[in-house]
C-alpha cells in the first residue's frame, strides 16, 4: 500500500473519527484562498474592467465597422453594455485560466509540494479529499466568473450610467430585465467552463505537476476551439463545447432563445461527469507516493 490510510482503515478505528468530517470544505476553502495564485487571479479579474474603460476613454468610443454593428461596439452605451462586453471578451479564454488553475492546481500541489501522502494518512479518505477539494475548486471558479461582471457592471455604471441594454441588432432590455439575463450569463458560462474544470482536475489526478495539469487543461481547450473553427467538420462540431461557448448571447435579445444553451449544458455537462469520473476512479487506485 502507498499510504498509511489503507493501513489504518484495515487496523482499529480511533474513538470518535468521522470520515465525512474529514478536511472540511471551510478549511480547504481558507487553505486555498489565502494562497499567492488566488489573490493573482482575483486581481487581475478585477482590473479587466478598469483596463477597458481606460482602453475606451484613451481610443474613443467604439464605433461599426464594415457596416455591422456588434455587441462591442455598444460597450459605452451603459453599464450593462459594458457589463455584457467584458463577459465576451473573456468567456473565450481569459475566463478558462482561472477555471484551470484552481481544478488543475488543487490536487497536483499538493503531490508537489510532498503533503498529499499526508493527508491522506491523516487519514482523509482519497473520495473526500477530491470531493473537498473539487467543490472548493469550482466554488472559486465560479466566484471568479462572477467578479468579473460585477466590478465591471459597477465600473461601467460610474463612467457611462445606470441605463438600459442596448442590443446590437435594435431594441433594448431595461436595466432591471438586463441584470436578470447577465445572471444567466453568467451562469451559463460557469457552466459552458465545466469542460476545462473536468479536464484540469482529472490531470491533476495523474500528475505531480501542478503546471502540466493547468497547462494541459488550458491547451485541449484551445485544441477544442481551433477545431470548432474547422467547418468541413460539418455537424460534428455540434459534439463540441467550444462549439456552444457563445451561445450566452441569445440570452440578451428581446425575446431569448434557450435552445442553444440547453445543447450546450447538455455537451458541457456530459463531457464534465466523464472526466470527474475519470478522476476519481484513477486517484482511487493511484499509488500515491508523493
Amino acid at each position: 500500500m502507498s499510504t498509511l490510510t489503507e493501513g489504518a482503515a484495515a487496523g482499529e478505528t480511533a474513538s470518535g473519527y468521522h470520515a465525512g468530517r474529514t478536511l472540511p470544505l471551510r478549511v480547504e476553502l481558507a487553505r486555498q484562498l489565502k494562497r499567492r495564485r488566488t489573490l493573482i487571479m482575483g486581481g487581475i479579474l478585477a482590473a479587466l474592467p478598469f483596463v477597458l474603460a481606460v482602453a475606451f476613454a484613451i481610443g474613443g468610443d467604439p464605433g461599426s465597422r464594415n457596416n455591422q454593428v456588434t455587441l462591442m461596439d455598444t460597450a459605452t452605451a451603459s453599464g450593462a453594455n459594458f457589463a455584457a462586453v467584458s463577459l465576451f471578451v473573456s468567456a473565450g479564454f481569459l475566463l478558462v485560466i482561472p477555471v484551470a488553475l484552481f481544478c488543475g492546481d488543487t490536487v497536483a500541489s499538493e503531490a508537489s509540494w510532498s503533503s498529499l501522502r499526508y493527508l491522506l494518512a491523516a487519514p482523509v479518505p482519497r473520495a473526500r479529499l477530491l470531493w473537498s477539494k473539487l467543490v472548493v475548486g469550482l466554488g472559486l471558479s465560479l466566484a471568479a466568473m462572477v467578479l468579473l461582471p460585477v466590478v465591471a457592471l459597477a465600473v461601467g455604471t460610474a463612467a457611462y450610467g445606470w441605463g438600459p441594454l442596448q442590443i446590437p441588432t435594435g431594441g433594448a432590455l431595461a436595466a432591471g430585465t438586463a441584470a436578470q439575463r447577465l445572471v444567466v450569463v453568467v451562469a451559463y458560462v460557469f457552466v459552458s467552463q465545466l469542460v476545462t474544470a473536468g479536464l484540469a482536475f482529472w490531470l491533476s489526478t495523474r500528475t505531480d505537476a501542478p503546471l502540466g495539469a493547468v497547462g494541459g487543461a488550458v491547451g485541449l481547450t484551445i485544441v477544442g476551439n481551433v477545431l470548432d473553427a474547422v467547418t468541413a467538420l460539418g455537424h460534428w462540431r455540434d459534439f463540441l463545447p467550444a462549439h456552444w461557448q457563445f451561445a450566452w448571447a441569445d440570452a440578451v435579445q428581446p425575446h431569448p432563445e434557450w435552445a442553444g444553451m440547453i445543447q450546450g449544458t447538455a455537451v458541457s455537462v456530459a463531457y464534465a461527469l466523464v472526466l470527474f469520473a475519470l478522476a476519481f476512479r484513477g486517484f482511487a487506485r493511484k499509488d500515491v507516493v508523493s
